[in-house]
């Protein structure tokens, strides 16, 4: 590696000036399917306790004061003797860490009563009468509230920078204990913490694929429209495509192939005067030197 270079501030600046912020996100939630008129589903429970369908899946994000990006880790295995003196460690399992969210708490309580009877739906109930010395709980299944559409997306001033995260079976896994006190009135902000089975990094909508941005991958059709030209009109007009007519290849008694070309000039690599062409295009050099590296080893047909 060579030596460090020194380079002026004015240059340096902006790798420092374009950095993320933490206060621009979005949470949003997106509840197990169900109708809101059967108190056997996890959004008729939540309704039947006062929070509303429009205030699960908008308000209660809204009232999210504080969120974490997820992250994952590796369970790895040691493996121990197949070089000697080495330990070598591999991956097995890819475990996805909690998220905690912290919310701010309405004076109606329904941001409380949100997490709180979420739960109390995980746990079900043996009798209606919750005060019966002979009541116990009763867990659901996992597909009755397990959330495959929440959403974190975090974002910049501009709104057009964003990064998206789909967690898949998400689920409350415990209410943190709030407290209050006489002194000193504040906002009351609960805490709950989440487990999911994984997350998806990127969008997941089916105008995203569409577009090409789906899954954070980068938007192609953005990238042709700085060139003055297509990529396929270039290939093109540059590199005639090839046919079979123009080779002949004969076998010698010996087994030895010779290809030959009707036409004298390589139908497998770029023709003469092609850096000309891609530079009258406003190509630089480094991507015809890419392109011709591609078109000389394609597999013509």
């Amino acid at each position: 590696m060579p030596a460090p270079i020194p380079q002026q501030i004015s240059r340096i600046l902006p790798k420092f000036q374009n950095v993320a912020q933490t206060n621009h996100y979005l949470v949003k939630f997106g509840l197990p399917q169900g109708t809101v008129y059967d108190p056997n589903t996890l959004m008729g429970h939540l309704r039947s306790k006062g929070v509303d369908s429009r205030f699960q899946l908008d308000d209660v994000g809204l009232l999210c004061s504080s969120a974490s990006l997820p992250g994952s880790a590796f369970a790895t295995i040691n493996t121990v003797g197949d070089y000697q003196g080495v330990v070598e460690r591999f991956a097995h399992t890819r475990n996805f860490t909690q998220i905690s969210l912290e919310f701010y708490v309405d004076n109606l309580y329904k941001s409380l009563k949100f997490l709180e009877h979420w739960m109390e739906y995980i746990s079900g109930a043996s009798q209606p009468n919750l005060t019966d010395n002979a009541y116990h709980y009763r867990m659901r299944y996992p597909e009755d509230y397990k959330s495959n559409e929440t959403r974190i997306v975090k974002f910049e001033r501009n709104y057009r920078q964003f990064l998206e995260y789909k967690f898949i079976g998400l689920f409350p896994m415990s209410l943190n204990s709030t407290r209050v006190s006489y002194e000193g009135a504040q906002v009351l902000k609960a805490t709950c913490n989440f487990s999911y089975d994984r997350y998806i990094a990127g969008e997941t909508t089916s105008f995203s694929f569409d577009k090409g941005t789906a899954l954070n991958n980068a938007d192609f059709n953005i990238q042709k429209s700085q060139f003055k030209t297509s990529f396929g009109s270039l290939n093109k007009n540059v590199y005639q495509t090839s046919t079979s007519g123009d080779t002949t290849a004969t076998v010698s008694p010996t087994g030895q192939v010779n290809v030959q070309n009707n036409n004298n000039a390589s139908s497998a690599n770029p023709i003469v005067g092609a850096k000309e062409v891609l530079s009258s295009h406003g190509l630089s050099d480094v991507v015809i030197n890419g392109i011709n590296d591609i078109e000389a080893g394609r597999n013509r047909d």
